[in-house]
């Protein structure tokens, strides 16, 4: 489980790509952020969870299947970009975001940026079916990112960004066409589709 809360940025340092295959290499955001991780951990890249493989000392390997580089942005990333990493929560930790599981549904288009001072409003295009699970301060997950939903217009939803969160995820340099990771808020999910299958039923 994770929290939400992007806990650094980290460069990808390597990738080895295979056939419906690739393995990123990134460098750790900093000494304290790898602290105790082991092959074998759960590290959250851009909000997707993936395995850490192996460990060389500052550099970490991750492995990255079919259904992962179908569903994510991970795939259309090369070596020298960065990604929103987050450590699993442990038992006892602060939730400062929301409880998010690390599997993407799907990826949202940055359809319009807005900038001004200190702040940043950023619209995102998502797909209709999963339109109906976006609600007015809702809850969503951005690439790892758990944020508030703004407004919703049709299909397309905007979260406004404050500069501490500009200044720790990569969501202060995402422009016009990005393609951004979504997990949707279970909770959220799950009392939709309670509500929609009651309503089905009663016709």
């Amino acid at each position: 489980m994770f929290t939400g809360i992007v806990q650094g940025v980290a460069e990808i340092l390597a990738i080895d790509e295979k056939e419906a295959f690739r393995t990123h290499v990134i460098r750790m955001p900093s000494p304290a952020w790898g602290a105790g991780l082991q092959v074998g951990a759960s590290v959250a890249h851009n909000g997707c969870c993936l395995t850490v493989t192996r460990i060389e000392g500052e550099a970490v390997s991750f492995d990255l299947m079919r259904e992962t580089l179908r569903l994510t942005n991970l795939g259309a990333l090369q070596v020298g970009d960065r990604v929103n990493v987050e450590r699993a929560a442990r038992f006892g930790d602060e939730i400062g975001g929301h409880a998010m599981s690390g599997h993407i549904m799907a990826t949202a288009r940055v359809c319009e940026v807005r900038d001004s001072p200190n702040n940043r409003q950023v619209w995102f295009e998502l797909a209709p079916e999963l339109m109906r699970y976006v609600l007015t301060k809702g809850y969503i997950g951005i690439d790892g990112a758990s944020l508030t939903i703004g407004e919703v217009e049709g299909t397309r939803f905007c979260v406004n960004l404050i500069p501490e969160t500009l200044a720790r995820t990569n969501l202060g340099w995402v422009h016009v066409g990005w393609q951004a990771n979504i997990e949707i808020d279970p909770q959220t999910q799950a009392i939709v589709d309670t509500v929609e299958r009651v309503l089905a039923a009663r016709q």
